[in-house]
């Protein structure tokens, strides 16, 4: 049987899949499926500082091989989280990934000390939240801010830190660099891609805030992409996240360059889909005479 343990920024996970952040909650929601343990790591919500009721509903919305949402980080703060969800995860053997967010840089900088002296076992920087002193930008479309910000994290807190890139931007590769530059420990990538839809019989958006994260298997494609560019530029560990549905989606993704593997809205659909893909991994490391899970990263022969 393949060894599917995977050494991320120095911590083992048990295998390379990550359930992303806003997806699998707090891992409560699954606790009737599977034992959490049973993940290689768990990013969690994302968390403010403050509690947030998110945007108005309609907020989700169905799209051909996928979804869209615009939730707006609910979430009920991060002391909450630290105080009544982070010793159950501990507890029940998870690995966790504490992925925080802020309406400025000053509200991740206090988020990353709350967390400093916890039990979570990694930060992870969502810069795709809007900068309200940039005028409503996202933090992570501009490289200077991006490395300052990650910096002053890097500072405020010894934990590992992850930084999660956005592809709504020109070059994803040079993002990387100004995380790497920053001090980033690792990568995760790649966050939704901005979409709309609209409901011809009211002409109105069917979001409320009109437009809205796309997720799923459609784009997967552009998730490999990015994940194998990102890794041809840049020597940092990379979570590749973006369409996995499967376990050859995991395969793919890891060949592309990717040391662990998210899995995301495929949760709402199949709650196990993390556990088939891990199962399906071990059995295509079996087939494919692959004694460990590590060995398939990077291994895409590109063509000439």
């Amino acid at each position: 049987m393949a060894d599917l343990r995977v050494n991320f920024c120095g911590t083992e996970l048990r295998n390379p899949v990550v359930t992303l952040s806003g997806t699998c909650g707090t891992g409560k929601e699954y606790t009737d499926y599977y034992k959490i343990s049973d993940i290689g790591a768990i990013s969690v919500k994302g968390m403010t500082i403050e509690p947030r009721a998110g945007n108005p509903p309609p907020r989700v919305a169905e799209t051909p091989s996928g979804m869209l949402n615009s939730i707006g980080l609910q979430n009920p703060g991060a002391a909450y989280f630290i105080e009544r969800d982070l010793p159950r995860l501990k507890r029940d053997g998870a690995v966790v990934i504490a992925n925080i967010a802020g309406a400025t840089e000053d509200d991740y900088v206090r988020a990353a000390e709350l967390f400093a002296p916890t039990d979570a076992d990694f930060i992870e920087l969502n810069v795709s939240c809007p900068n309200i002193h940039g005028g409503g930008a996202a933090f992570g479309s501009d490289c200077a801010v991006i490395e300052r910000l990650t910096r002053r994290v890097r500072d405020a807190c010894r934990k590992p830190v992850i930084v999660k890139l956005s592809p709504n931007v020109t070059d994803i590769v040079e993002m990387a660099r100004a995380a790497e530059s920053g001090g980033a420990d690792a990568l995760c990538l790649i966050n939704t891609l901005v979409g709309m839809r609209i409901d011809i019989k009211t002409r109105r958006p069917v979001l409320r805030r009109n437009v809205g994260g796309l997720s799923g298997p459609a784009i997967l494609p552009v998730a490999v992409r990015m994940v194998w560019q990102v890794k041809s530029a840049v020597p940092l560990p990379v979570i590749g996240c973006g369409g996995v549905a499967s376990a050859e989606d995991a395969v793919e993704m890891m060949m592309a360059g990717a040391d662990a593997v998210g899995v995301g809205t495929a949760m709402f659909t199949d709650p196990y889909a993390p556990l088939k893909i891990i199962k399906g991994l071990s059995d295509w490391c079996d087939a494919n005479g692959v004694a460990r899970a590590a060995e398939l990263t990077g291994t895409v022969e590109p063509w000439q």
